[in-house]
């Protein structure tokens, strides 16, 4: 792959690009238009007339310098991949302020000799930042939230074929003058959901043609309808998640077309002086009732109330069907972990209204290990156990005897020498949170030095950890592999590896070879309380479920209870 000498961009740039560039002509190439703080990154086939074309554009005119990426067996499908590539890296980059790309919709897709060609992207950046046109390096880029969370993914055919076809749904709804509609997307670990809800806010708020940078023609005349019909669009995506609802504000203002103020919680939104014509909401199944709610049951009370709604039976799911005209939710039954969140059964319900259901099936995240990993953690952790072992194959599925070891495995993964990184321990709610507002989460040596001063939440024989220090952005801090994160912490997000510890919470009877919750080692207050012995299993299930399908390339586990971890035995390889 060769790069050309920076070019600049005005007027003569295509003329200029014919007569000089060996490629600057009918042949596929990537390009890139940039000046000090913004950058643009494209693919023709004739870059000669895409400058020309770009240069009629006002924000592209805002460029200084061009430059082409050419090779002589380039391809449609291997400067499609490239570009992808570029795009999705350089808005994680901190070389650039913004990316000024529209994004209709990268997907993947195999071509001939694509590993050749995906084997050299890497060199082609190390390239990019010898020019000074990139700066970070690729694996601190993509164990980044700015990466992981960004509306340029590339989408998988499933997921652009949901995207499309609420668009179109939207449309016709719209120019039926219906008063609104329902999108449930199903999907369990790992398929993407997140990545989709993200992608659609960015579509939905495409404004121009030049936003969107799609040949789908079909795509774009739907868009461009529903913006005529809806010239004001006020659109919205819901995080019921602190955590996440941060990252993604983040994220979203350092993107290209959506700002920070397009992020929400439930409350806000109930409380919003202006009702919503769109509102995409994540991890639905975590949208809150006022069973259980503790301290925040008055102030569910009074929005239930304030909203014309039930005073205890009015939830979160109900303040947003109420306050929006269009609902796409992302939900899975099977991440519902206490009594506060809504029950399944309304779901089930809502679906039988005005309401169009997809299903996210393709593993995105736990690639390595596919959708069979995900159907195997979820026997495992359910009444209903394997029939056989599976072979995971390159997937890292591992059962430790020991929690020391698994808990220095995982610090060995997320280690600066190591080329994994983002590696983290996790457990279940099986010890009471101690330290919780005692340590400075600003100073990592205290953090270091607490255990050793006896201040301390878990201990398993002899050994003795902290819980997370920080809830918000647990993931990305500074001292969090030295600390154990919980279930609030990291569900939503990825890892590269993940170490579980199953607490005594959670136990093995191996006369009825049934699992049973034990109450008194469960310590989430608001989890438990009123909450029927079958239902808490179920919870306490659903959770370790969850922790054991975020690692990307592996899951590290460790159980307290004796003759749970013999039981887990039977069905995960075990380092002694």
């Amino acid at each position: 792959m060769d790069i050309s000498n920076e070019i600049d961009f005005d007027s003569t740039t295509s003329k200029r690009i014919a007569a000089e560039e060996k490629f600057g002509k009918e042949w596929p190439v990537v390009y890139l238009l940039y000046n000090e703080k913004e950058v643009y990154v494209g693919e023709t086939v004739d870059a000669r007339i895409r400058m020309a074309q770009h240069y009629e554009n006002s924000e592209r005119r805002k460029l200084k310098y061009a430059r082409i990426i050419s090779g002589g067996e380039f391809n449609k499908s291997v400067i499609l991949d490239l570009e992808a590539f570029l795009i999705s890296h350089m808005s994680a980059d901190s070389k650039f302020e913004k990316l000024q790309n529209g994004n209709a919709g990268h997907q993947q897709h195999n071509y001939y000799n694509q590993e050749y060609y995906e084997s050299q992207f890497g060199e082609l950046w190390k390239r990019l930042q010898n020019f000074k046109l990139a700066k970070e390096e690729i694996d601190k880029i993509e164990n980044s939230n700015l990466f992981k969370y960004s509306p340029y993914k590339t989408l998988t055919s499933e997921q652009y074929t949901i995207a499309t076809g609420i668009v179109s749904m939207l449309r016709q709804s719209i120019e039926k003058q219906e008063k609104g509609k329902t999108f449930i997307i199903n999907g369990k670990p790992g398929t993407g959901k997140t990545v989709l809800g993200i992608y659609l806010m960015k579509l939905l708020a495409s404004q121009t043609n030049y936003d969107l940078d799609s040949d789908d023609e079909h795509l774009i005349e739907n868009l461009q309808a529903i913006h005529y019909a809806l010239p004001k669009m006020k659109i919205g995506i819901v995080v019921s998640m602190v955590n996440l609802r941060e990252i993604l504000k983040t994220t979203f203002g350092a993107t290209y077309g959506l700002n920070k103020g397009m992020v929400y919680g439930p409350s806000e939104i109930a409380n919003s002086k202006e009702d919503f014509d769109i509102l995409i909401v994540d991890e639905a199944h975590r949208l809150k009732t006022t069973r259980n709610a503790g301290a925040a049951i008055g102030k569910m009370q009074e929005t239930n109330t304030e909203l014309g709604l039930g005073k205890n039976t009015g939830n979160q799911l109900d303040w947003i069907l109420k306050k929006s005209r269009f609902q796409i939710l992302f939900y899975d039954k099977e991440q519902s972990i206490k009594r506060t969140d809504i029950d399944a059964t309304v779901f089930s319900e809502l679906e039988k209204k005005n309401t169009e259901v997809f299903d996210l099936e393709t593993q995105i995240r736990c690639k390595k290990g596919g959708e069979q990993y995900i159907k195997y953690m979820r026997e495992i952790f359910s009444e209903n156990p394997p029939d056989a072992i599976l072979d995971t194959g390159e997937y890292e599925l591992k059962m430790f005897d020991d929690v020391y070891k698994m808990t220095e495995a995982i610090k060995k993964k997320d280690d600066d020498d190591s080329e994994v990184g983002l590696s983290r321990n996790l457990a279940g709610y099986a010890w009471p949170w101690v330290t919780k507002g005692k340590i400075n989460p600003q100073n990592c040596e205290e953090t270091r030095e607490c255990i050793a001063r006896g201040m301390y939440d878990i201990e398993i024989d002899g050994h003795k950890y902290i819980w997370n220090i920080k809830y918000d952005g647990w993931v990305n801090t500074t001292n969090a592999v030295n600390e154990i994160g919980c279930i609030h912490t990291i569900q939503g997000f990825d890892l590269n590896y993940a170490g579980v510890i199953i607490g005594n919470e959670l136990r093995y009877d191996p006369v009825s070879k049934k699992l049973y919750v034990d109450k008194d080692n469960y310590y989430d207050i608001n989890g438990k309380n009123k909450t029927e012995e079958k239902d808490l299993l179920k919870y306490i299930l659903n959770i370790y479920f969850v922790l054991c399908t975020r690692g990307i390339y592996g899951t590290y586990i460790y159980a307290c209870d004796d003759a749970l971890r013999k039981y887990l035995k039977k069905y995960i390889k075990t380092v002694a």
